[in-house]
């Protein structure tokens, strides 16, 4: 019986990805190694939007050529520059978009052992579109799934190569995104996120009345108890429609991931963000207003090109008033191809690091400040993993809780608590999460 492997180096999109490429290899008649070294097909599902990924995937690559079974074939799939592609040749049989996931098996079969296609071409486009996107994927947890809303990107931010290795934004029919959100929800999904690199562009290729707002609307009134999320939104799409959809539909979590990147007007010019500091400012208040216990977390790039001290500062200011719950603080890489690659790399190594730890200081004190209100609250926790005699979950508000279980009310050998919503009490707060104890199991059905 042969076997394969999975490792993903990427976001989110990159794991939902994985999810149906083990779908497709499973009705080849494969099936998941427990281990590498027991793989006949070893896949690598990657991210070329930041370098440190790029090289991880270099770092790996020979190590590839040591493992004991000298007949598996390797996979080299996800969101690859061109440039990439080229160099990544030597060390993996097959190079393959993950748009061709479809016809995966016929590629095999052929032992065609390279695969290259201008994934923004006009021939690609037409041939591709989101036919990988219909591929029943196979959940990692059944009970926390993303699903994919739209694949692609057409805003051109200055420093990312989504638009490249993606292609031009294709939204999903609404149709075919509500009937996986329901099936998730019969196999016992508990938690859905839509997905896409910028959901507020979506708008229903069968329907042009469904925009974002509308199709939030329609997944909450799916049946079934089930929370309901997404990522990730430009601010500068950001509507009222939205913020008053958020607030009124009972399932979506109360947590945003809003990205500012920076905190300064004229490097987000640079970065085309197509918003202002103080368009930002005045959306988080709206939100704020309309969702008073709404979690914010944001991404932010320090060390862009041109990034003076002063200009920096003015993101720590930004961070110290938007208080955020949560950060992913990048430091800049240059990515080929993009408008940044063309400006100078100015800002030194040693100096982005210092940026960036900068920031997580003011995080770190934002964050616990937050975290601390939770504290004697009882607070609904879903389940994810239980390790070392706890129990680990996540709240509406997109928090980390580390649960103690007493034995006289759950034995969590005998219990199989994972996957389930119970109500859990907060006994202390970090700024990275919270700890509680166990109260009462709460989800039915």
């Amino acid at each position: 019986m042969k076997k394969y492997f999975i490792i993903t180096f990427g976001c989110q999109t990159n794991k939902s990805d994985s999810e149906r490429i083990a779908s497709v290899l499973e009705k080849m008649a494969y099936n998941p190694a427990s281990k590498i070294n027991e793989a006949d097909l070893i896949v690598i599902n990657m991210c070329s939007v930041r370098q440190s990924a790029v090289d991880r995937v270099y770092g790996f690559s020979p190590k590839l050529k040591k493992l004991k079974n000298p007949a598996f074939k390797t996979i080299l799939t996800g969101c690859i520059l061109r440039k990439d592609q080229k160099k990544f040749k030597n060390f993996f049989d097959f190079v393959l978009p993950i748009k061709t996931l479809e016809f995966w098996p016929v590629i095999l079969k052929e032992k065609k052992y390279s695969f290259y296609l201008n994934q923004r071409s006009p021939s690609f486009i037409k041939k591709f579109d989101l036919g990988y996107l219909k591929v029943s994927p196979k959940y990692r947890k059944n009970f926390s799934v993303f699903i994919p809303i739209s694949t692609g990107c057409n805003n051109f931010c200055a420093y990312c190569v989504v638009p490249f290795t993606r292609g031009p934004l294709i939204c999903r029919p609404h149709e075919d995104i509500l009937k996986e959100v329901e099936n998730s929800i019969k196999k016992g999904a508990k938690e859905v996120w839509l997905l896409g690199q910028n959901v507020n562009d979506y708008l229903s290729p069968t329907d042009p009345l469904i925009d974002f707002p509308k199709l939030l609307k329609m997944t909450n009134n799916i049946p079934g108890n089930f929370w309901l999320s997404f990522i990730s939104s430009n601010p500068k799409d950001f509507s009222k429609e939205l913020i008053q959809k958020m607030a009124e539909c009972k399932k979506i979590n109360e947590y945003l991931n809003l990205p500012i990147q920076s905190g300064d007007n004229e490097i987000l010019k640079k970065m085309n963000r197509l918003y202002t500091i103080e368009k930002y400012k005045d959306l988080v208040k709206k939100v704020r207003q309309k969702i008073p216990n709404i979690a914010l977390s944001t991404d932010v790039i320090v060390g862009f090109p041109g990034e003076t001290k002063e200009q920096f500062q003015n993101t720590v200011k930004l961070f110290k008033e938007m208080k955020f719950d949560m950060a992913y603080i990048a430091e800049y890489s240059p990515r080929p191809g993009t408008k940044a690659y063309e400006m100078k790399d100015d800002v030194p190594r040693k100096e982005k690091i210092k940026r960036r730890e900068i920031l997580t200081k003011v995080l770190i004190k934002t964050a616990l400040e937050k975290n601390k209100k939770y504290i004697g609250k009882e607070v609904e926790v879903l389940a994810n993993k239980k390790e070392n005699g706890f129990l680990y979950g996540k709240t509406r508000t997109h928090k980390t809780v580390k649960v103690t279980i007493p034995d006289t009310r759950y034995k969590i050998q005998d219990t199989n608590l994972v996957g389930k919503v119970a109500k859990v009490k907060i006994v202390d707060a970090l700024p990275w999460g919270l700890k509680g104890t166990l109260e009462t199991l709460n989800f039915k059905g």
